[in-house]
């Protein structure tokens, strides 16, 4: 488990790097909103398209996989959202928080650490993760707030939800590739080499990105945010162990991958969510700080068990 710790350290190294920089004001926070537009634009994008386009379609859309993850993950976003009920926060905090405890930073942290870590056939598994996390999750938050607010679900929300979905760079990418791959095209050596040199730039730029937004974090709320974290980093991969294992018999290295997956701290794009809808953004704030300090050692702990 410690060789584990050791190969993850320079991922969690490249963050620290990048949060020394913006606290050194050495990187300023509009640097770093033009660096994550750039990684999530054009750097993430060529990476996902390229790993996408290598697959068949059965390698992401794996029905017993995406059931045990869904479920695992539905379970823990139906009891965030009774305890934020119960605590007298309303369904609009509450989608927030269980977006917390189950979004995890997959696409940023997750698909470069992971695929190097556990080898290139665990890019199915994490993008069957990054799919139902975008698309599910992604939309049922806002179908929660919205909803909420307007005391219906309208078609207008479900427009709104659908423009948002056709407009992400990763679902586009995704998607793009895994066409490509069905037809069986060929991608061009120069297109190839092009693409080479673009995806090379996603993971050191995404890890910075994610350090350098870090350092404009700051800790409230911590009692709720140890308690979002603890959700995220334990019980969301608990849950998802459980539902794969002993309950839909995923492949047993598939499971191992979903498992590290939900083990991964909470994504950053909770809190533009959160931000937009002016709910909890500070409570986001302090979930994402705090889990992904903590999981510089869970993500090494639940790998090494799995």
């Amino acid at each position: 488990m410690f060789e584990i710790f050791l190969k993850t350290i320079p991922f969690f190294c490249l963050i620290g790097l990048g949060y020394a920089a913006a606290r050194a004001k050495f990187f300023s926070p509009q640097a770093t909103a033009h660096l994550t537009k750039f990684v999530f634009y054009f750097a993430l994008s060529a990476m996902l398209f390229k790993f996408s386009a290598n697959l068949a379609l059965r390698d992401i859309l794996d029905w017993t996989s995406i059931s045990a993850y869904f479920t695992a993950t539905l379970a823990i976003y139906l009891i965030v959202t009774l305890v934020a009920i119960l605590r007298r926060r309303g369904i609009e905090e509450g989608a927030i928080e269980a977006q917390c405890a189950v979004i995890g930073n997959v696409g940023f942290l997750g698909l470069p650490m992971l695929a190097l870590l556990m080898g290139p056939e665990s890019v199915g598994p994490i993008m069957m993760v990054l799919f139902v996390d975008l698309i599910f999750f992604g939309s049922l938050v806002v179908i929660l707030i919205t909803g909420s607010r307007d005391g219906r679900v309208s078609i207008g929300i479900l427009k709104t939800v659908g423009l948002g979905l056709l407009k992400n760079p990763m679902i586009v990418s995704i998607t793009l590739g895994v066409f490509w791959a069905a037809f069986e095209l060929p991608i061009p050596d120069t297109a190839n080499v092009f693409l080479d040199q673009l995806a090379g730039a996603a993971t050191p730029g995404a890890l910075f990105a994610i350090g350098a937004s870090l350092a404009a974090k700051s800790a409230e709320r911590v009692q709720v945010a140890l308690w979002l974290s603890s959700c995220k980093l334990v019980l969301h991969p608990l849950a998802v162990a459980c539902a794969a294992l002993f309950v839909f018999d995923v492949n047993p290295y598939t499971a191992s991958v979903m498992i590290a997956a939900a083990a991964l701290p909470t994504a950053g794009n909770v809190f533009m969510v959160a931000q937009h809808y002016g709910t909890a953004p500070q409570r986001v704030s302090s979930t994402i700080l705090i889990s992904t300090v903590l999981s510089i050692v869970t993500v090494s702990v639940a790998i090494g068990l799995v």
